[in-house]
């Protein structure tokens, strides 16, 4: 097994560092994420025949309440999560199950209620039911008098129900994994714990299930795919989140969304929807991003299939590089050995947008190599030896590092030879060998993939209360993302950084947080910056954007030193404190040159996010 190299130096350090890191390495280098289904309402409430019984029932729901019994429901709808089918509105019910807990951390204690179940998403123009979602909600009394946040949390994919967060992060139980160790004894069966992290003590947290996923289902004459798209993905998202907002009657309440990898485009999107709606949000959570992705030429060809979306390889290439870094870092693969993971970080992102136009010459290779395809791009084209050798002295990268991110293989195989890197975090390896590979070729996904479908099987019964014996949960619906139309705003994938501009102008007191892991190699962080830095280029903006930086992978909160870390800045974030060491927008690099500036969102943004 190989040494646990997690905490080689201060946490706080490695990702509060980074303006303190800042000034030292410039002066250095310069000589560079109801009523039934209600908040403690009753489990077995039919769907509400008229406004007048949605605003009864919301009223009671919002009634103080003493502790009743626990309210266990078995749910016998046969749900479906394949293409082509949707459900009879006649055969869903907005019921859910109720169960009481209480959490601790320290000192602190917090009753606190679970609400699994289904609500029914409705069109907001019509009324006409779109879809049955389920769902789970973590709420708690108010202790001050005043409404509690409320916060909406999802996945990506696309294809994504709601588990990994739901699972893995702030919820007030938590799956205990062993990363970035994937050969614990435990595995695949990590236990459930009580999560000393949990938010629960500073927001209530509404986990969602897009259809398709989980045990959502479109309503006919919908079915699943109708919303299998960019737009209609965060429509009906938006109108999920009214009708949980309405029978819940938290209209009052702090209003947050908190997304993972594609869940952030989906943010940008559904934040301008929920602020044209007249929904106004307080703040929004950017966890591990992909804002946009034709800056990753990557994604972008393997979605498109074209290569005609090679535009920004260079961007590209420079913007994983700084996250590649890091991971070869966690392998000895960086001379001298970095200080602090944040201050390396700037180091490398110096180097990169030191010799971007040097990297022109390679980027085209590079990023088809990446996908298994550099012959598409000619002769073998890397950078000769002696310059490599000159960006080791640059960079910190040792030459077998250096020639394992230019290299005619993908860098997962090549930067320990013998071995492959986790994509979702470059920390977890496993042998060539070892036979999981052959049936998910990322380690990291493998940490936990399983343990966490395990883990679901006796958590949602014993401790949810919910049982649906006629459906299966669809943690990841994998035909999803084969047939997802990606386009938005007239384009062939999302940029969405026209429609976080657009909700910032509509709510410009929307607060922005942009969670960013040093060893994610599927949404690097310096890829994150540079986009989110498009916005320097709107006059006059000055958003309360965030932006901060942990030890750990995609899936932050799986990391046992950042998880404490990102409680302790979410909680400052709620609370409207800034957090120390976050860059800003003024702190943020320059944008790349070749990319387009951050604009009014287009018509057809704009028309997507109409209700």
């Amino acid at each position: 097994m190989k040494p646990d190299r997690r905490n080689t130096d201060d946490g706080r350090v490695r990702r509060h560092g980074r303006l303190a890191a800042l000034g030292a390495l410039t002066l250095g280098i310069a000589m560079l994420a109801g009523c039934g289904g209600s908040d403690g309402g009753s489990s077995a409430s039919a769907v509400p025949s008229s406004m007048a019984q949605v605003a009864n029932q919301a009223q009671a729901a919002s009634a103080p309440q003493t502790p009743s019994a626990n309210q266990p429901y078995t749910d016998l709808t046969s749900y479906s999560t394949s293409a082509s089918s949707g459900i009879a509105a006649s055969l869903v019910a907005e019921k859910a199950a109720i169960m009481h807990y209480q959490w601790t951390s320290g000192s602190t204690t917090v009753n606190y209620t679970t609400t699994t179940g289904h609500l029914i998403a409705t069109d907001l123009t019509s009324g006409a039911p779109e879809a049955t979602m389920s769902y789970v909600a973590y709420t708690a009394p108010s202790t001050n008098g005043k409404p509690r946040p409320v916060t909406f949390v999802y996945n990506g994919g696309p294809g994504s129900s709601s588990i990994w967060l739901r699972l893995g992060s702030f919820a007030p139980t938590r799956v205990a994994t062993t990363d970035p160790l994937l050969n614990g004894t435990s595995w695949p069966n990590y236990p459930l714990v009580n999560n000393t992290e949990s938010l629960i003590d500073t927001t209530d947290l509404v986990f969602i299930d897009p259809p398709g996923t989980g045990l959502s289902e479109a309503i006919l004459p919908n079915t699943n795919q109708t919303y299998w798209s960019t737009d209609a993905d965060a429509n009906i998202m938006r109108d999920f989140i009214v009708r949980y907002l309405t029978v819940n009657s938290r209209s009052s309440s702090p209003i947050y969304l908190y997304g993972e990898s594609y869940g952030t485009p989906r943010t940008d999107i559904l934040a301008l929807a929920l602020e044209s709606a007249g929904v106004h949000l307080t703040g929004i959570t950017l966890q591990s991003s992909i804002l946009n992705y034709f800056a990753d030429a990557i994604e972008a060809v393997a979605i498109t299939g074209s290569t005609d979306q090679l535009a920004l390889e260079t961007d590209t290439l420079s913007g994983y590089m700084p996250g590649y870094a890091e991971v070869a870092a966690y392998y000895n693969q960086v001379s001298p050995t970095p200080i602090n993971q944040a201050t390396y970080a700037l180091r490398s992102e110096a180097f990169v947008t030191a010799n971007y136009n040097l990297f022109k010459n390679y980027s085209l290779y590079w990023t088809l190599s990446q996908l298994g395809a550099p012959t598409f791009a000619g002769p073998p084209n890397f950078p000769p030896t002696w310059l490599e050798k000159v960006w080791d002295a640059e960079s910190g990268l040792t030459l077998q590092a250096m020639q394992g991110y230019f290299n005619i293989n993908p860098f997962s195989i090549t930067l320990v030879p013998g071995s492959t890197i986790g994509r979702y975090d470059g920390r977890v390896s496993l042998p060539n060998s070892d036979p999981r590979l052959q049936t998910d070729g990322d380690p990291s996904d493998i940490l936990i993939s399983q343990p966490f479908t395990n883990a679901l099987a006796t958590q949602m019964p014993d401790y949810l209360g919910y049982t649906a014996p006629n459906a299966t949960y669809m943690p990841l619906n994998d035909a999803i993302i084969e047939v997802w139309d990606f386009s938005h705003g007239g384009q062939p994938l999302p940029d969405t950084i026209p429609d976080l501009l657009g909700a910032l102008k509509l709510n410009p007191q929307l607060k922005v947080l942009s969670e960013n892991g040093f060893h994610d190699l599927a949404t690097p962080f310096f890829n994150t910056e540079k986009q989110l830095a498009r916005l320097k280029t709107v006059q006059g903006l000055k958003p309360n954007l965030q932006v901060n930086f942990f030890q750990g992978g995609h899936m932050i909160y799986l990391d046992d030193v950042a998880r404490p870390q990102m409680k302790a800045d979410l909680a400052a974030f709620y609370g409207g404190t800034p957090i120390a060491g976050a860059l800003t927008l003024a702190t943020l690099p320059q944008p790349w040159a070749d990319e387009a500036s951050a604009a009014t969102p287009t018509s057809e943004s704009v028309a997507a996010a109409a209700p």
